[in-house]
């Protein structure tokens, strides 16, 4: 998620009336101007730029009632599997109308394992501080087993108070704890014993089972500051995240992560970069934008509604205003929403920034026929960009 959605919850009254005139203004126009794609050195030394491409769920409504909740999912991961994407990633959300069809990735993972053969599965992300390192071990070494060793887990702190009411004593914590148990996570994967605090305070080393393929975890880190693209170098993780208001910014802290693994003895070269975008793409610009408008503005109020019922929390208002400026913001220069000609440039820049693949967020609420069958298009991108 951009910081966008936080610039807009905190924005002052004063600030809210100020962009309701400007928003005000652009409405006196027939069409509003887009913002100028990010520029890149793709566009002058003819190059071609490499990335990869994934799939990536996080938004989907899980409190419907209709069956099939899953149907998009598994159907997006066959033809990923089929059409040569990387990864499909599946999120741990909690008790939100936001995300709230994914509590468990793990048991998604072992699903997804028995339906494809080729794409890696992965958690995107399990909030550590959550679970116990024995149970994340043991349940994603069954899915290494089910997947024939394709696993990989990005993990994350959480924020959200109302989901630490399953661990509660955690959550002041949650940075350093998630820290120390990736540790713990990556010993039991490799087979060593660990010793914990058992019955009675006894001390108790246990060998997790099954095996998994791996001998390694591939690991990532859901980052948004700068401070922890740090510490995920210094530890030599991967990252998962966000693109942080502009393609600049985002090239900023890709260096910053890239020096701290070089000081920590980590090879710089092997630090994947996975940046999330919302995608849905089309063949006529203008159709995807009216396609994509209100599930994105459902998708933003969705996602400002879970600040609420946090103590602090500002009130919003001009809610309309809010969501018309950031769903131009996002479709202009912040996702891949239209063509695959005008999404190019972004995918290009975003390269040369240092990212090394996109995970593309499908399931923010366009008609699942229709994300099925731009998903040809988004194929004919990656391929554009991987060969």
């Amino acid at each position: 998620m951009s910081d966008l959605t936080q610039r807009l919850k905190n924005l002052t009254p004063e600030q809210q009336k100020l962009l309701k005139k400007r928003l005000e203004k652009k409405k006196a126009t027939a069409k509003p101007a887009a913002a100028a794609a990010p520029q890149s050195r793709a566009a002058t030394d003819g190059k071609v730029r490499k990335m990869d491409f994934g799939i990536y769920f996080f938004s989907d409504d899980g409190t419907g009632q209709t069956g099939r909740k899953y149907q998009l999912l598994l159907d997006s991961a066959r033809y990923a599997d089929q059409h040569g994407f990387k990864a499909v990633w599946t999120p741990e959300r909690h008790f939100q109308t936001f995300g709230g069809l994914y509590p468990n990735p793990s048991v998604l993972g072992a699903a997804l394992a028995t339906i494809t053969e080729n794409v890696r599965i992965r958690c995107g992300s399990t909030v550590l501080p959550l679970h116990h390192p024995i149970r994340i071990a043991e349940e994603w070494g069954v899915v290494d087993n089910l997947s024939d060793g394709r696993v990989d887990i990005s993990f994350a702190t959480g924020w959200h108070r109302h989901d630490y009411v399953i661990r509660p004593q955690n959550f002041e914590d949650r940075r350093k704890i998630m820290f120390r148990d990736i540790d713990v996570v990556r010993a039991l994967w490799r087979g060593e014993e660990v010793s914990f605090t058992g019955v009675d305070d006894d001390e108790t080393t246990v060998r997790t089972l099954p095996r998994p393929v791996q001998p390694e975890l591939p690991f990532w880190i859901t980052v948004a500051s700068p401070h922890t693209f740090v510490s995920a170098g210094e530890m030599g993780a991967n990252v998962l995240t966000m693109l942080p208001g502009s393609v600049d910014d985002l090239a900023q802290n890709i260096a910053i992560y890239r020096k701290a693994r070089t000081e920590n003895g980590h090879d710089p070269r092997k630090g994947i970069i996975s940046l999330m975008l919302h995608t849905y793409l089309g063949t006529d610009e203008e159709v995807v934008r009216e396609k994509s408008r209100q599930p994105m503005y459902r998708y933003l109020s969705n996602y400002l509604n879970q600040f609420a019922s946090m103590p602090g929390a500002p009130k919003v208002e001009n809610t309309d205003d809010l969501l018309a400026f950031a769903f131009e913001r996002y479709f202009n220069s912040s996702s891949l929403l239209g063509t695959v000609d005008k999404v190019k440039p972004l995918v290009s820049a975003l390269a040369d920034a240092g990212v090394n693949e996109i995970a593309c967020l499908i399931d923010f609420g366009v008609d699942k026929k229709d994300v099925m069958e731009g998903m040809d298009l988004l194929t004919e991108l990656k391929n554009g960009f991987t060969g």
